[in-house]
């Protein structure tokens, strides 16, 4: 990854060691940190001079007796500001992100606290400067809020959990100290003011999820599987922790901890703006990158390979998979996937009978269609080197890696495990069954995507994800990072007309609500969900799916309300695509374009058919010429969508 620094002001300062106050502000001095440091050490954090986060007691206890931020003494304060640009491997929102942030170091005796104060929110850290070995027992992070304010809450049952989870309306005072969600998460502070709350840099370390405070009804605290100690594997796929630790991790050495982050908004469209948790993460460490390709992918698994119009009997086959990399080939997609059939589940070594993986490459490459082959993570852990050495000799180009659903500490050093394995041998990682990206895509960018969502593949079984969830996600999920929610049916449904059909299944929505995702969610591996042969029926929106890129050059959020309505304008090279989707709620929202440079556009747009609130599938299309002082009214019905091409005449 190339990194240019532009001029860094570095401002060293020494409090008065005895002081027991100190504070970091944001580069604009919009954003505050207050630390106090006396028998507990606690941070609060201001919002131009309001309290957002209040009292909040921190400290990490060790298994000699020792608890970092009780009774400590500060030896040295330390305050820097950074200014620089990063460049990412893959492009995200955009092809640079500016990262400036003021930092404060408070030093202690085996340890240091890190605290970022950036425009968009707060971060602090853990640093050991500790040798040897050393188990930490448990974190007290805590998030305390001034009022009882409503929460986003992605409640969960256990911490063995793929974290796919609804977003439950709960006020703080609710969410009692036997209660949890997996994070991310968002509070609503009020006034628009929106506190997300995650987490960055998780390496060696256990996940957080956050639970309720039995100290402070309106707090939540941080709440971490135990080291796991024994587990049981139930299923080729479930592999469930039975006994933990009474420690949340082992260490060795001076390390750091992950960063607990806190994006701070004013504006529910600035959340979907911040890439705050990729800042915080580990630089890139791979030094050729060349290889990954982001793009978009034909996925078999869900329509159950139920291809039609082929002389062939359709299913897991070379014959089904040929007829994918066709459809792929067509219209410029760059890989197609290998989902759940092609390899015997309790042994990765082993083709189906009806499968010859080198066969499919070669004709792939013949195509320039490229192949990515769904695992199980039990079954290639079980044979890592061999299977990840065969996928390498025979051209493989990527992994999609399923089912870990744990982030204990041995789980979160997996993640990594594979991630460095397959960089060797130039392979993607896409992490299904999995928790919230958090730093190792940075660190690794062949760490192309991630699910941690209820994505579209639930449609199959239940009912959910519907529009209103999906117009949740890019506010909450997608602050994280990419997602991988799999979009693109092409037999959509009216809420009432909406059923559950397992091998043919429909999406809650729109067929415009469809495109949308694809300008809205954020995922370099973009899938196309839908049956080829439902594609090949749908020329016109085919048109959309093929010119759409997964990666952006810019992002402009241009409207949004958490769980109501989306829009935004995202730039590649010289063109613009606009998305918007809404909730089940039928509305109009008029977008200004000034986005866009001097001179005259042709916009093309796809938008619900007059009859799209009876019949989901129906859309219309339409072209104008717009120039940056035009405003669009992108109407959109019931669960609806509308999407654009905007191109120099």
């Amino acid at each position: 990854m190339k990194k240019y620094l532009i001029p860094i002001l570095f401002t060293i300062l020494f409090f008065n060691l005895n002081a027991k106050d100190y504070s970091v502000d944001s580069p604009s001095g919009k954003i505050s940190i207050k630390i106090s440091v006396d028998d507990v050490i606690n941070y609060s954090v201001f919002l131009d001079g309001a309290e957002i986060v209040a009292h909040s007691t921190i400290s990490l206890e060790i298994n000699d007796g020792t608890i970092w931020g009780k009774d400590v003494r500060v030896k040295k304060a330390k305050l820097i500001s950074v200014s620089e640009e990063i460049v990412p491997v893959i492009k995200r929102k955009y092809a640079t992100i500016q990262n400036e942030y003021n930092q404060l170091t408070l030093s202690f005796k085996e340890n240091e606290l890190h605290f970022r104060a950036f425009d968009e929110g707060a971060a602090y850290r853990w640093v050991s400067v500790k040798k040897g070995k050393y188990n930490v027992i448990n974190e007290q992070a805590t998030f305390a809020f001034p009022s009882d304010h409503k929460t986003w809450f992605p409640e969960e049952e256990s911490m063995f959990s793929h974290q796919e989870r609804l977003y439950e309306a709960v006020n703080l005072s609710e969410i009692t100290a036997d209660r949890f969600c997996s994070t991310s998460m968002l509070v609503d502070c009020g006034n628009d003011i929106k506190v997300f709350i995650s987490e960055s840099d998780l390496m060696d370390y256990a996940g957080m999820f956050l639970k309720g405070s039995n100290e402070n009804q309106n707090a939540l605290v941080g709440k971490f599987p135990g080291v796991v100690l024994e587990e049981k594997q139930l299923t080729d796929r479930d592999v469930k922790p039975i006994k933990y630790a009474d420690y949340i991790a082992e260490c060795n050495g001076p390390r750091s901890f992950p960063w607990r982050v806190m994006i701070i908004t004013e504006k529910d469209e600035d959340l979907v703006k911040s890439e705050l948790i990729y800042k915080l993460a580990p630089e890139n460490v791979l030094q050729e990158t060349d290889w990954i390709k982001p793009g978009k992918v034909a996925w078999d698994w869900w329509n159950a390979n139920n291809i039609y119009g082929v002389d062939f009997e359709a299913g897991v086959n070379n014959n089904t998979y040929k007829y994918y990399i066709d459809f792929a080939s067509k219209y410029g997609l760059e890989y197609i996937i290998l989902d759940e059939g092609w390899y015997v589940l309790d042994n990765i070594m082993q083709l189906e009978k009806d499968i010859d993986v080198q066969e499919l490459v070669d004709y792939g490459k013949e195509k320039n269609v490229e192949i990515i082959l769904w695992v199980v993570w039990k079954a290639l852990d079980d044979k890592l080197t061999e299977a990840l050495d065969q996928f390498e000799k025979w051209g493989i180009k990527g992994i999609k890696i399923d089912f870990m659903q744990r982030d204990d500490q041995w789980m979160v050093n997996f993640y990594e495990k594979i991630a460095s394995e397959c960089a060797k041998r130039k392979l993607l990682v896409d992490y299904h069954g999995a928790y919230k990206p958090s730093g190792l895509n940075r660190k690794y960018p062949n760490v192309i995507s991630y699910e941690g969502l209820k994505g579209m593949e639930n449609c199959k079984w239940s009912a959910q994800p519907d529009p209103e969830l999906n117009v949740t996600l890019p506010f909450i999920r997608m602050v994280a990072g990419a997602m991988d929610y799999t979009p693109g049916a092409m037999i959509n449904a009216t809420k009432e007309n909406f059923s559950i059909v397992f091998t043919e299944p429909m999406s809650p929505g729109t067929r415009c609500h469809q495109l949308g995702m694809y300008v809205v969610f954020e995922s370099p591996l973009q899938m196309l969900s839908d049956n080829p042969s439902n594609y090949y029926r749908e020329p016109e929106c085919m048109e959309f799916l093929e010119a759409v890129p997964s990666v952006w050059d810019d992002t402009k959020v241009l409207k949004g309300k958490v769980a109501d309505y989306i829009a935004i304008a995202r730039r590649s090279g010289d063109s613009w695509y606009v998305g918007a989707m809404t909730d089940w709620d039928a509305r109009t929202l008029e977008l200004d374009l000034n986005f866009l440079p001097e001179g005259n556009y042709k916009m093309k747009i796809w938008k619900d058919g007059i009859n799209a609130d009876k019949h989901a599938a129906d859309f219309a299309m339409e072209e104008m010429v717009v120039t940056s002082t035009s405003t669009v009214k992108a109407k959109m019905a019931s669960g609806g969508g509308w999407v654009a091409i905007i191109t120099k005449e």
